[in-house]
């Protein structure tokens, strides 16, 4: 099985990190923010991924340093967890479609991070997470998780609408990327020889 645990304290959060790629999308997540809570929910139950996830942090300044640090955290489990990378599908996209909304995301697992988002919110906050935090989640995640990941809404009005199906696209990008190609289990999917 493809797991990971990782630990990080700084002076601002405490966390800790189990990542599960071959799960089945089971999750028990406290991050002292409801809103992304729910959003990691989404990210495990839908990328069949089983995450643990616990934070403590200083949420009496900000949402801020919660919630770069666990993308920090999850993106660095999740990176561990590929180990070599032989194997793997690599890519992975989707589209999701939650009510009026419909979100694209796509992404390589290259090793090679960078993200693209074209992603609006016409609202400061949803619950207790700043809406701008959200980009920098995913990337923070992409960039511990060596992501190439391509965000991009399509049309979509309500703000909950939007973030819920970025966290679900990702999911089902991942999902996909991760699988084991059964025609090449043994190789690394580049022709360099790695990732």
């Amino acid at each position: 099985m493809r797991t990971a645990s990782v630990a990080r304290k700084t002076s601002e959060t405490e966390i800790s990190v189990e990542v599960n790629l071959d799960g089945t999308g089971v999750y028990d997540i406290k991050t002292g923010i409801g809103f992304l809570d729910h959003m990691l929910e989404q990210l495990s139950r839908h990328g069949l991924m089983d995450l643990k996830i616990r934070c403590t942090g200083d949420l009496h300044i900000d949402c801020h340093h919660t919630v770069e640090d666990v993308a920090l955290a999850l993106g660095e489990a999740f990176s561990q967890s590929l180990g070599d990378r032989k194997g793997i599908t690599r890519y992975g996209s989707t589209y999701i479609p939650m009510d009026e909304t419909l979100m694209r995301v796509a992404l390589d697992l290259s090793n090679r991070p960078y993200l693209v988002w074209n992603v609006a919110f016409s609202q400061d906050k949803l619950g207790d997470l700043d809406t701008e935090m959200i980009e920098h989640f995913f990337q923070s995640f992409a960039l511990k998780g060596g992501i190439t990941l391509n965000v991009a809404l399509i049309e979509g009005t309500n703000n909950h609408h939007i973030a819920e199906a970025a966290f679900k696209g990702l999911a089902r990008a991942l999902r996909a990327a991760v699988e084991i190609d059964p025609r090449k289990s043994d190789a690394i999917p580049s022709t360099k020889g790695s990732l």
